[in-house]
């Protein structure tokens, strides 16, 4: 089968994780992992971020089907249920919002900046090579550092559940795949309705 250009993506993933652990301002670039699958779910209705474009879900892909780290069982049913992925969704928005609530704090000086990456939402690691100041505000840094805990807490579930089940059982949970399924059908189904009134 062909490679297309869409294929090779999950370099993409690789140069971000690592861009981030020499500059922490490159964690940035991450949105563009939060907007593109939503931006084509807005406009088209589809998951085809998901299924075509997301390098996480070829690194993972990639790492245990062709390479062989991947045990290939299937994923408790448990962590396909709607309650567990709906449920990690809100988990993750608790997150991301005490995230943005930090980068407030720092932009308002209310509190300093906090050169640490949380893996797992609990281990701090002291992440002080990848800041050296910059003409930006530290909340600019601040939200780096939280962005980037976002991305290596995830490929960390990921990797973890990749090892244990399918390569690409993360896809099975991942809040971006459960975000995306929602405004899909919420469109489709404003689709159909528009269809009948015709």
């Amino acid at each position: 089968m062909k490679k297309r250009w869409y294929d090779y993506l999950w370099i993409v993933e690789l140069i971000y994780m690592a861009l981030g652990f020499f500059n922490i301002l490159f964690a940035w670039l991450g949105m563009l992992f939060f907007c593109i699958p939503l931006i084509i779910s807005l406009i088209w209705g589809t998951k085809g971020y998901c299924n075509r474009y997301c390098g996480r879900g070829q690194l993972f892909g990639l790492l245990g089907g062709r390479f062989g780290l991947s045990r290939k069982k299937d994923i408790p049913r448990w962590m396909k249920s709607k309650g567990f992925r709906y449920g990690f969704l809100m988990f993750f928005f608790v997150m991301f919002f005490q995230m943005l609530w930090t980068t407030y704090l720092v932009f308002s000086g209310a509190q300093d900046l906090r050169q640490v990456i949380t893996l797992l939402w609990s281990l701090k690691l002291p992440w002080h090579w990848a800041y050296h100041g910059t003409l930006f505000h530290p909340g600019v840094a601040q939200f780096a550092f939280g962005f980037y805990s976002v991305m290596l807490t995830s490929t960390v579930l990921g990797l973890i559940t990749m090892v244990l089940f399918k390569p690409r059982s993360w896809c099975v949970y991942c809040p971006m795949g459960t975000m995306t399924q929602m405004i899909c059908k919420v469109k489709n189904r404003q689709g159909d309705i528009v269809t009948e009134q015709k």
